[in-house]
């Protein structure tokens, strides 16, 4: 069972950004701009963002097994139907419907993985988790640029599909959970409704921001359904009996700690994932197979290096671990950042290194603290919660980089494509977008050390 959650998991979150590393050929194949191609990435995150809750209260109904395989069938058929797309605006759309299967099953992989587990080898299940995480996350280039050179990219999208049905089929062989479903959907469709504008209208505001490097009617139009709708979101469910989702958890500093300093850690691994392959293929003159092989780095190190850390984590529960972890990243990418300036591929490859060690550091314990800080009866909600400010991380991140590299080559007086640009400029574009992600890992460490030192809570407890 864990296998097949953990495959999901991985699937789900690998076509999150497998596109990063095709994106200049999908550029080129619709012959599109930039502005609009990298919508194949954004539209799935944002999809996957906003209703990662949605479908984890749904879950509470439908039961998680049976929601992970109907999850898991929409990605599967949405695979398909990319693979398939006959212009840029068809492939966005199916992206869309297969964003929607991945949040099916990402919104209560975390839950999943916590009942399954036994009590003490939790940590190492959030430590698979994390591993599955961030292979997914930053193997996705890698395994790009292979397929890309190899079969086009279409197949990024078409090889889920046999991969998906053999899962389907151990699913309906394995995925067997004794489940109490709730009688009846008890759904704030108000919240719901609030909660996709407001992320939905945030990522577009940042989108045009990043296309026009300017303040619009339209961005300031996106701004204010953003304020408006985040009003409503807070105001909604600060009221509502049964709400979409329960704010008074976030004033348990055990999980509301750990949940922004996984936004933070997020939003940086996508700001340098984003940006990587253009430097490597711009300013290195790399192929997208040779772009593989160096983001291969990363997914190995935190491969080996997170289950370990996960145990480590089990037995000594030090209250700093993931405050260490995500500063070791934080040197990792300040290191890759002046590298990229001079060019040694050696100490950047060491610099991907140290960032796969940082990140086994801090994913598993932090995951383990914020699903351990709410009662058993609301881990639901940490799941779908820990899953939604994870994906909001990966959005923002690729809003962040696109917007920081838009401005610079604007400021530069350089307006053509990225990868045409002088090979100076662009590293120097890259390089600051990574040193800007290093600065939000060490608000990242600092906002883990503000969390409370209180045990995981095995037993209901009232917020």
């Amino acid at each position: 069972m864990m296998f097949i959650v953990l495959v999901g998991v991985f699937m789900s979150v690998l076509d999150g950004i497998v596109v990063n590393i095709a994106l200049p050929t999908i550029t080129t194949h619709f012959g599109t701009e930039l502005a609009k191609s990298q919508w194949t990435i954004t539209a799935y995150l944002l999809t996957t963002t906003s209703t990662l809750m949605i479908f984890g209260k749904i879950s509470e109904r439908t039961g998680r097994v049976r929601l992970f395989m109907t999850g898991f069938t929409i990605f599967v058929i949405g695979s398909f139907a990319c693979g398939s797309s006959a212009s840029l605006e068809q492939l966005v759309s199916f992206r869309v419907l297969q964003a929607l299967g991945a949040s099916m099953v990402f919104s209560i992989s975390s839950a999943m993985l916590f009942e399954i587990a036994p009590r003490r080898s939790r940590g190492r299940a959030m430590g698979y988790l994390g591993t599955t995480v961030a292979v997914g996350s930053i193997a996705g280039p890698a395994l790009g640029g292979f397929i890309v050179d190899a079969l086009g990219w279409s197949y990024i999208f078409l090889i889920n599909v046999p991969i998906g049905i053999l899962l389907l089929i151990l699913a309906a062989r394995y995925m067997k959970l004794n489940e109490t479903r709730s009688p009846r959907l008890d759904m704030d469709w108000i919240g719901a409704g609030s909660l996709v504008a407001f992320m939905g209208s945030l990522i577009l505001f940042l989108g045009d921001l990043s296309d026009t490097s300017a303040i619009t009617p339209a961005g300031a139009a996106y701004a204010a359904v953003f304020a408006s709708s985040l009003a409503a979101f807070l105001l909604r469910e600060s009221r509502c009996k049964k709400p979409l989702l329960d704010l008074s958890v976030f004033r348990v500093r055990g999980f509301s700690m750990p949940s922004f300093s996984m936004l933070l850690f997020f939003i940086s691994s996508f700001m340098v994932s984003l940006v990587g392959p253009f430097y490597f293929e711009g300013v290195m003159a790399f192929s997208p197979s040779q772009v593989g092989i160096i983001y291969m780095i990363t997914p190995v190190i935190m491969m080996i290096a997170s289950p370990i850390s996960g145990s480590l984590f089990d037995k000594h529960h030090w209250r700093y671990h993931a405050s260490v972890g995500v500063m070791v990243v934080a040197a990792a990418l300040a290191l890759l950042g002046f590298m990229a300036l001079a060019g040694i591929l050696a100490l950047m490859a060491a610099a991907y290194a140290l960032q796969g060690f940082g990140g086994s550091l801090f994913q598993s314990p932090n995951n383990t603290e914020l699903m351990g800080a709410l009662p058993p009866p609301q881990r639901g909600i940490a799941s779908s919660v820990s899953a939604t400010f994870r994906n909001l991380g990966m959005s923002l991140g690729v809003s962040f980089a696109s917007i920081l590299v838009a401005f610079q080559l604007k400021a530069a007086g350089y307006h053509g494509a990225i990868l045409e640009a002088d090979r100076a400029l662009l590293a120097g574009v890259v390089s600051n977008v990574i040193f800007v992600a290093a600065a939000l890992c060490v608000a990242a460490a600092v906002v883990s050390l503000m969390r409370s030192g209180a045990e995981a809570c095995d037993e209901p407890r009232q917020l």
